[in-house]
């Protein structure tokens, strides 16, 4: 698939601060790429850079094969951006506020009335036309912000938390604009707190710590990067020391928490009898036992020992 989006290198510091540290990414036509990172990891600034909103230090970023330098507008033409903060007019209708960022990009006046009502209709909008963003909830104004990133309609998409706050079917319906803009083609990148809508969208992840990319590639690669692939979950009564289990063959990690131990194994078939045995002949009663891959948050907490709400 055609690369839309290529970063290589992109280095940014706040005095002697590194928010981004040799950042390198790329997204092809009809990709979603989630970026996660703890808070302060530099998921914001990487953004920042890539729409050209924040210089760079050092590093390269073309989009459809045009850098900032050589074309700067035509460079953020190709760019639709929705920030982590709401940017809306409160005091202009739903409508004008699309028309007004779509003016910006010098669309034409026919076009942009009609590439307004169609990301209204997209973002399911089109009866709050000429209500102002003021009157609307949390997860309307959130799906108003991505209708006014998508009037022009550019050819990379970039999302910063579009769901911080928003209701569940607001969160169910911007995933459904999501999912059509990538059908449609378009690049998009993705960050987010919530590890279930990287797990859900993204095609690829890329996670990043300190300003460093630590990790990248699809989630099954990802967790093949654990050394335990399988986890048992088990709720207890009474004490347990866990480097018993610990000297089990099959098992790679143990951890007990407020009576909940978690257990890596690399085959749970073979090895959760002898766990379950183990802890019976220690005098630890069970009273819940679960199981499960492993996942995204297991190949995060691996990678940056924190969790995303930090």
């Amino acid at each position: 698939m055609l690369e839309l989006l290529q970063a290589q290198g992109l280095r940014k510091s706040y005095g002697d601060r590194a928010a981004v540290v040799d950042v390198s990414l790329t997204v092809r036509a009809g990709e979603l790429l989630g970026l996660l990172g703890p808070n302060g990891a530099g998921k914001s600034t990487t953004v920042g850079v890539i729409s050209g909103l924040t210089v760079p230090d050092a590093g390269t970023i073309t989009v459809g094969g045009i850098t900032l330098a050589q074309d700067e507008f035509g460079y953020k033409r190709r760019i639709g951006l929705v920030p982590q903060e709401l940017a809306l007019f409160d005091d202009l209708s739903a409508l004008a506020n699309i028309e007004l960022f779509g003016a910006l990009y010098d669309l034409p006046r026919p076009q942009l009335k009609r590439r307004s009502r169609e990301v209204l209709e997209m973002v399911g909008l089109a009866e709050r036309a000429h209500d102002k963003p003021a009157t609307f909830s949390g997860g309307m104004k959130r799906r108003l912000n991505i209708a006014c990133a998508l009037v022009h309609d550019p050819d990379v998409l970039l999302l910063d938390e579009p769901t911080a706050g928003v209701d569940p079917q607001s969160r169910n319906a911007i995933f459904d604009n999501l999912e059509a803009l990538k059908r449609a083609g378009k690049a998009l990148v993705y960050t987010t707190h919530y590890m279930e809508e990287a797990e859900r969208l993204a095609d690829r992840i890329v996670i990043i710590d300190h300003g460093r990319v630590v990790a990248s590639g699809t989630l099954a690669e990802l967790v093949r990067v654990l050394p335990a692939a399988q986890r048992l979950h088990i709720d207890i009564d009474g004490t347990l020391d866990p480097a018993v289990l610990q000297q089990l063959p099959g098992v790679k990690q143990v951890r007990l928490e407020a009576g909940r131990l978690t257990v890596g194994l690399d085959d749970l078939a073979l090895v959760a009898p002898a766990v379950l045995q183990v802890l019976a002949a220690h005098g630890a009663s069970v009273r819940h036992l679960d199981s499960g891959r492993a996942n995204l948050e297991d190949v995060f907490l691996a990678l940056t020992g924190r969790s995303l709400r930090d």
